[in-house]
């Protein structure tokens, strides 16, 4: 893959000091990753990366999801639905303002 356009980013709640501790974890948001790309697949959307990142400091709104380099910060991403709303956005070139952290 080339430089991808856009990165998807999926709190997986790892700290530092080693095993993750999180709310993002808790509430396995490590199984939204292999939907993302699945999803991703399905729609033709070869330029955008998935990652999993250490903990986002924003626990009370978790699982968290974040899109660069747009920098949409969504909350209690927790299900496909949530991330076909999101995804279905992006495509069109905006936020999904349903799941969006103002």
């Amino acid at each position: 893959m080339d430089k991808p356009k856009h990165h998807i980013f999926v709190c997986a709640s790892f700290r530092a000091q080693g095993a993750p501790q999180g709310i993002c974890h808790k509430k396995e948001s490590l199984s939204l990753i292999p939907y993302f790309e699945s999803e991703l697949a399905d729609r033709g959307m070869t330029d955008v990366a998935v990652s999993a990142t250490a903990c986002l400091n924003l626990c009370e709104k978790g699982p968290i999801v974040v899109i660069y380099p747009e920098n949409f910060w969504y909350g209690e991403v927790d299900s496909e639905d949530k991330v076909d709303e999101i995804l279905d956005a992006l495509e069109e070139g905006e936020a999904c303002e349903a799941h969006i952290i103002h």
